[in-house]
């Protein structure tokens, strides 16, 4: 039976860590060799209520989950949890040895600042581990350096300008995250493409197997799902690859189901909606007009 922990503030991370209270109240940076070699709780399941990142050397995830391409960096690896994400962690006899480093924050530190409002346009923090992102020497040393900034403001004196500093370099490390997860995507542009194939197959093969008449049209969830990644990390793939997201891709597959059987058929414009497996024949018609300027009977009206 594996302990659940709820962690909701830094001094409880702390705490669980067996660390000294931290000298922040709303962020902390610990480094991984240290702060692990006092963790003495095994099989731990936590309820983090905490952003967090983290930086570790060699990490499994690659091998198991892509394979070891070419294309892979073995220089560090991140990954990038958002607050109320289940975890679970298993003490390692490698601890004394890992190298890296965790910064979690609270999400009150930058409720009030321009990063509050947009920390939900960093997708990165709701893939799944699976999907971290390999860094190469020069891209470690890039994120460490700001990490370091971060940890001195945090080590120093708190002053007025100690919350402007730590969100203007946390933001800085996540803009930088941004641009090396493009040039992961462009650098793993076989494996995206074979991924895009499956995208469209999977979709085909819905519409064969008539799942639409059970699930309904298919949500990206059940895509992601399919393809074994999180919906975030696949429409960004998606987006880099084609310039559309899942969601784009998804209705405008079935905007072209659609025009074929309203030039090809007698159906009704609900008829069409229900076979095609939306709930509503008027949330059809609003995608269908948004897709292509025409409603659907003005579409039948003008092309016939």
């Amino acid at each position: 039976m594996k302990d659940f922990i709820k962690i909701e503030t830094i001094s409880e991370f702390h705490q669980v860590l067996g660390l000294a209270k931290p000298k922040h109240p709303l962020i902390s940076v610990l480094r991984l060799g240290y702060a692990r070699k006092k963790l003495e709780v095994d099989n731990l399941k936590y309820l983090l209520g905490l952003y967090k990142i983290s930086l570790k050397d060699n990490c499994p995830y690659s091998i198991v989950n892509y394979g070891r391409n070419s294309y892979d960096f073995q220089e560090g690896t991140m990954i990038f949890t958002a607050p109320n994400q289940v975890m679970e962690y298993k003490k390692a006899e490698t601890a004394e040895t890992d190298k890296g480093w965790i910064l979690a924050f609270h999400p009150d530190l930058i409720r009030k600042a321009t990063l509050g409002q947009r920390i939900e346009d960093y997708s990165f923090f709701s893939y799944d581990s699976n999907e971290a992102l390999h860094l190469s020497e020069e891209e470690r040393k890039t994120v460490t350096d700001t990490i370091e900034k971060i940890e001195k403001e945090i080590s120093n004196n708190i002053d007025a300008h100690s919350q402007t500093l730590i969100i203007s370099n946390m933001e800085l490390l996540l803009n930088y995250c941004i641009r090396f997860y493009d040039r992961q995507f462009y650098t793993r542009t076989n494996l995206n493409q074979d991924i895009a194939s499956q995208f469209e197959q999977l979709l085909k093969d819905y519409y064969k197997q008539e799942k639409q008449l059970e699930l309904g049209i298919p949500t990206v969830q059940y895509c992601g799902d399919a393809l074994n990644m999180s919906p975030k990390y696949l429409s960004d793939l998606l987006r880099k690859e084609t310039g559309r997201s899942t969601q784009d891709h998804i209705h405008l597959y079935i905007i072209e189901k659609a025009k074929n059987r309203l030039l090809n058929s007698n159906e009704s414009a609900s008829e069409i909606a229900y076979a095609l497996g939306f709930e509503y024949p008027q949330y059809f018609s609003k995608i269908f007009k948004k897709k292509t300027a025409m409603s659907p009977s003005e579409f039948r009206r003008n092309l016939n």
